[in-house]
């Protein structure tokens, strides 16, 4: 048996719910032995929550839109490039380590690379993340993260609108052993606040970042 966190939306701070999953697990790297999990995990959830609305937002998503939902895919604005780029690349390479970064070469790169470039590994602490100019804490922990994936929701309506008929997000790749930041908990904050009318709040990083006190 394995465990994965799910997320649900949540009318109040700190905006969304979290509920480990216990589910039969597919070893593998192959696509299909994911999709498995992913089956493996919505099915053990919907046995609880029979209602649920549940979206797998991934690479690896049986959904299109779980797939266009991916960090991997999701495009955010950047102004000084005139143009859009993933939300990883934006993320990996805005990242400030006290030994070097940021290291905006790599929004030029595929969201994959992006991820895996050793420097990000071999500069030291992280300090900062630094996004079009400015530069912004650490603290609250994911905070920079999931206001990078909201606002790239936000810069999309059409999208924004179809995420919103959801109300549960896993990501099967995603083990809070391993990692800190989670699309798929970005996907269901942001959601809170749009069914809560509270959308403005993503515009304003100080704003935003208050949202976890």
């Amino acid at each position: 048996m394995a465990r994965r966190p799910v997320y649900r939306v949540s009318d109040g701070a700190p905006y969304f719910v979290c509920e480990t999953v216990e589910f039969t697990y597919s070893g593998g790297f192959a696509v299909s032995q994911k999709q498995k999990n992913i089956a493996a995990i919505h099915a053990s959830f919907g046995r609880a929550h029979p209602d649920a609305r549940i979206l797998e937002i991934s690479t690896k998503s049986l959904q299109s839109l779980g797939v266009e939902l991916s960090a991997f895919r999701l495009l955010k604005e950047v102004p000084s490039l005139g143009r859009r780029i993933p939300v990883e690349n934006v993320f990996q390479g805005g990242k400030v380590f006290a030994e070097g970064g940021p290291f905006l070469d790599l929004y030029e790169v595929s969201p994959r690379e992006a991820k895996g470039d050793p420097r990000l590994r071999e500069c030291g602490q992280l300090t900062s993340f630094y996004f079009e100019g400015v530069h912004y804490r650490t603290e609250p922990k994911t905070a920079f993260y999931d206001w990078l994936y909201a606002n790239a929701v936000l810069e999309n309506a059409p999208l924004a609108e179809t995420l919103a008929q959801y109300d549960t997000f896993s990501d099967v790749e995603f083990n809070p052993q391993k990692s800190l930041n989670c699309q798929a908990k970005a996907a269901a904050l942001f959601v809170s606040l749009y069914r809560l009318g509270k959308l403005d709040a993503i515009q304003s990083y100080s704003t935003f970042a208050g949202l976890y006190q």
